[in-house]
C-alpha cells in the first residue's frame, strides 16, 4: 500500500478496450493520487510456469487490460488531464513473446517463441538474458489514455489522440504526461506495465509485467490538446549509454521498409556474434534496442537506425 496515496485501484478493476459509457471505478478531486495494481499484457494468462504453447493457446480477447476508468471531477472536453508518474513497484516477474502475425519482422518469423525473466523487484539491476546478456531496466506503462467521444467499445491495440497503447518507455517515474480530455470525467485507464521496452518495441512485446503504478491525476483547463505531451525530469537514455552502441541503417522510399531492414541486420548481427538462435535476438532487441529516424529530408531516399546498447553483453 502506498501510504502517500489518496487510493488504491485493485487489479479486478480493470477492462478491455475503451468505452466511454463505462462504469467508473473511482471518482476523485484533481490532485489525487493513486496507486494502480495494473495486470501485465496477457492478463495473467502468462506465468513463470507458461512455455511457447502457452503463447498459441492466448484469448486475444484478454489482452491488454488497463485499470480504472478513474472519474477526475471537474474534467470536460477541451481539458488536459495532467499525468504525474510519481513511480513504479515492480513484481519480479516478466515476459516477451513472438506472436505469429504480429511484429514488424511478421513475415520472418512466423512461429510462437517465448522468454521468462526474472528480475529483482527494486527495478535497479539488471534481468539476466540467457547466460551472458544483462538487460538494464526502466519500468513504465505501455498503455495510459482518457476513453475516447466516440460511442461504442474500441480496441486497445492501437494508440489514439486520448493516449492509450503509447508504449512510450519515456513515460517513466518523474515523467508527467499531458492528455487530451473529449468526456466528462475523462475516464482514465493505466495498464499494460512493462520493465524495459526498447524504442519500437519490434517484435510487438517488451518485458511484460504486472507491477503497481503510482499516479497523480490533475487538470489543466482549456487546454485543448490535440494529441498527448510530455515532459521529462532528465536525460532519457542513460540507463543504456554506459557503453555505447551497435547500430544497423535501413536505407529507402519507405520508412517501414528501412525500419525492417535495420533490424533484421541488428538481428542478424546478434545472433552471429552471440549464438543466439535469431528469434531470440528479435525478442531481445525489442526489450532494449531502439529505432530512430536519422534522416527524412534527403528525398528520396531516408535514413532509420538501429541502436542496441553494447551494455547489454559487456
Amino acid at each position: 500500500m502506498c501510504k502517500a496515496c489518496d487510493y488504491t485501484i485493485h487489479g479486478r478493476q480493470h477492462h478491455f478496450g475503451w468505452d466511454n459509457s463505462l462504469e467508473p471505478a473511482l471518482r476523485v478531486a484533481p490532485g489525487s493520487t493513486i496507486e494502480f495494481e495494473c495486470r501485465d499484457s496477457s492478463a495473467g494468462q502468462l506465468t513463470p510456469a507458461s512455455t511457447v504453447e502457452s503463447v498459441t493457446a492466448l484469448d486475444f480477447g484478454k489482452i491488454n487490460p488497463v485499470s480504472g476508468p478513474i472519474f477526475v471531477e471537474g474534467a470536460e472536453p477541451g481539458d488536459a488531464l495532467k499525468v504525474t508518474i510519481d513511480g513504479f513497484k515492480p513484481s519480479g516477474f516478466g515476459w516477451t513473446a513472438n506472436i505469429p502475425g504480429f511484429g514488424l519482422l511478421a513475415d520472418q518469423f512466423t512461429e510462437p517463441a517465448l522468454t521468462l525473466w526474472n528480475y529483482d523487484p527494486s527495478g535497479t539491476v539488471p534481468a539476466a538474458f540467457g547466460a551472458h546478456g544483462r538487460v538494464p531496466l526502466k519500468p513504465f506503462a505501455g498503455t495510459i489514455g482518457n476513453a475516447p467521444a466516440e460511442p461504442g467499445h474500441h480496441s486497445v491495440v492501437p494508440p489514439r489522440r486520448v493516449g492509450g497503447n503509447l508504449d512510450i518507455r519515456d513515460l517513466s517515474a518523474g515523467t508527467v504526461l499531458y492528455l487530451p480530455v473529449e468526456v466528462a470525467g475523462a475516464l482514465f485507464s493505466v495498464g499494460d506495465t512493462h520493465a524495459a521496452q526498447g524504442d519500437g518495441e519490434v517484435c510487438g512485446t517488451a518485458i511484460e509485467s504486472p507491477m503497481n503504478a503510482v499516479l497523480t491525476l490533475d487538470l489543466v483547463k482549456g487546454a485543448h490538446l490535440a494529441m498527448p505531451r510530455f515532459t521529462t525530469p532528465g536525460p532519457v537514455t542513460r540507463h543504456l549509454d554506459a557503453k555505447g552502441y551497435e547500430v544497423t541503417t535501413g536505407v529507402g522510399p519507405d520508412l517501414m521498409t528501412g525500419a525492417g531492414r535495420a533490424v533484421a541486420d541488428m538481428v542478424e548481427l546478434l545472433a552471429a556474434r552471440y549464438n543466439l538462435a535469431p528469434v531470440d535476438a528479435y525478442m531481445l532487441v525489442s526489450a532494449c534496442g531502439d529505432l530512430r529516424i536519422s534522416e527524412i529530408v534527403d528525398m528520396p531516399n531516408w535514413v532509420v537506425s538501429f541502436y542496441f546498447p553494447r551494455v547489454v553483453f559487456e
